[in-house]
């Protein structure tokens, strides 16, 4: 990993996977599983440190990342949805020995996102900029992942609920940096999702 920009990285993993009836993180995903995947592509990123935000299925989530080089963070108020786990995960970096000028999230459940595009967000960030970096996807969308500037840091401590930092994004909308990725949003929420996916990627 490449300790190029002092940004943290943090993997959002701490969903319960409820449509999907089972720990989506652990699916197979090549090789690997879905959330290993997802750190091993963090790892590779320009950043200074990665931690992985858990809830739901803690310790047998944690049992099997635990030999990366990430710090992982407990969240026990998963349940309350995405933004808590960016809440959580801010007032850790905030009591953290490093000092980090900006904050991507990504989600667990995102194999098709590469290092190269993590690592073009990362380019484009200026600290003390006030930047929000935001990924634009096919039909308009726009999602994680998502790079903020510290100056937000106070806000993103304050969510709560499933909409993540959408709230934070949209009160901000002049400060964003809108980057276009090049592939469909595609959430894998779904044991049909995760099949498809797979067949596409791993049965040609």
């Amino acid at each position: 990993m490449m300790h190029s920009a002092p940004i943290a990285l943090v993997v959002l993993a701490a969903g319960a996977s409820k449509r999907m009836g089972q720990p989506k993180q652990l699916l197979p995903w090549g090789t690997s599983t879905l959330l290993e995947h997802s750190i091993q592509t963090a790892l590779q990123a320009e950043v200074k440190k990665i931690f992985v935000v858990l809830g739901a299925n803690h310790d047998i989530l944690k049992s099997s990342i635990e030999n990366n080089p990430v710090e992982i963070i407990f969240n026990s108020n998963w349940e309350q949805g995405l933004g808590s786990s960016i809440s959580k995960a801010i007032h850790h970096i905030q009591q953290s020995d490093m000092q980090f000028e900006g904050v991507m999230f990504m989600l667990a459940d995102q194999p098709y996102i590469t290092v190269f595009y993590l690592n073009t967000l990362i380019r484009r960030f200026k600290s003390n900029n006030r930047q929000i970096i935001a990924t634009s996807y096919e039909h308009g969308e726009r999602g994680v992942p998502v790079l903020f500037d510290k100056v937000y840091f106070k806000e993103l401590m304050t969510l709560t609920g499933d909409s993540g930092a959408k709230p934070i994004i949209k009160a901000h909308e002049s400060e964003v940096d809108i980057v276009f990725c090049g592939i469909k949003n595609i959430d894998l929420d779904t044991q049909n999702d995760y099949l498809i996916a797979y067949q596409e990627n791993f049965t040609k």
